[in-house]
């Protein structure tokens, strides 16, 4: 490690820092932290508005009524229908699914539509390219959901391996084997791709849209993975 404590916070354009570990608390690597002050922030379910159950993966939601927090967006520059489709009831939806433990610290699941449904399994993405950047091969990585006829998508992995190490089929099975014992077995990338970039905005987040395109219009052409299991 670094020998540094790293404290990791979640905001949005929309918003201000919403959650965040803070000196005074006790760091739970990996965690968001727990949300500010003078925001209420949960986990719910985004129909219903019904706040979920520690443990339970939901949409994470800024309460607006009766108050409006200060630093929270008004609304998207002319598009009434985003704006109206963010706030439901009591709630802006931050279209990001996470989870809250039994302390109330806050975990980052992933964008919701980013979330990969496999064979009825919820994955996200997040969790898989964490575990994957603990491998000493890899440098950078995206995951995505790529079309599968039997379990609805796989998981797919795209990644960029660090200096000194070269794709081959034996590195493409040990980073499942790797996501396997670090996260839950079927959440391990099925579909390994080797690249030497990843499409990116200007700001530097990875295009994952872009991604699930070039897989979808893949599948279509009848096309392989680099590895696939």
């Amino acid at each position: 490690g670094t020998g540094f404590t790293i404290y990791d916070g979640y905001g949005q354009t929309e918003t201000v820092l919403l959650v965040g570990n803070y000196p005074c608390m006790e760091v739970k690597p990996g965690s968001m932290g727990k949300p500010s002050p003078g925001f209420d922030v949960q986990v719910v379910d985004a129909h219903s508005g019904e706040i979920l159950p520690p443990g339970q993966e939901g949409d994470i939601a800024v309460r607006v009524k009766p108050e409006r927090p200060v630093g929270l967006f008004v609304e998207y520059w002319r598009n009434p229908d985003a704006t109206n489709q963010s706030f439901v009831g009591d709630w802006y939806l931050t279209g990001d699914r996470g989870m809250r433990d039994e302390d109330g610290y806050f975990w980052f699941v992933g964008r919701a539509d980013d979330v990969i449904i496999s064979a009825g399994y919820r994955i996200g993405p997040f969790e898989v390219e964490s575990a994957l950047i603990e491998h000493e091969a890899v440098m950078e990585s995206a995951v995505v959901a790529s079309p599968d006829e039997m379990r609805g998508a796989v998981v797919k992995a795209f990644v960029i391996l660090a200096p000194g190490h070269e794709a081959s089929p034996a590195l493409a099975v040990a980073l499942q084997d790797h996501v396997k014992d670090l996260t839950a077995p079927y959440k391990y990338p099925r579909e390994v791709e080797f690249v030497t970039e990843l499409p990116k905005t200007i700001s530097g987040k990875i295009r994952r849209v872009e991604l699930r395109e070039r897989e979808a219009a893949r599948k279509l052409q009848g096309g392989s993975a680099t590895q696939e299991l």
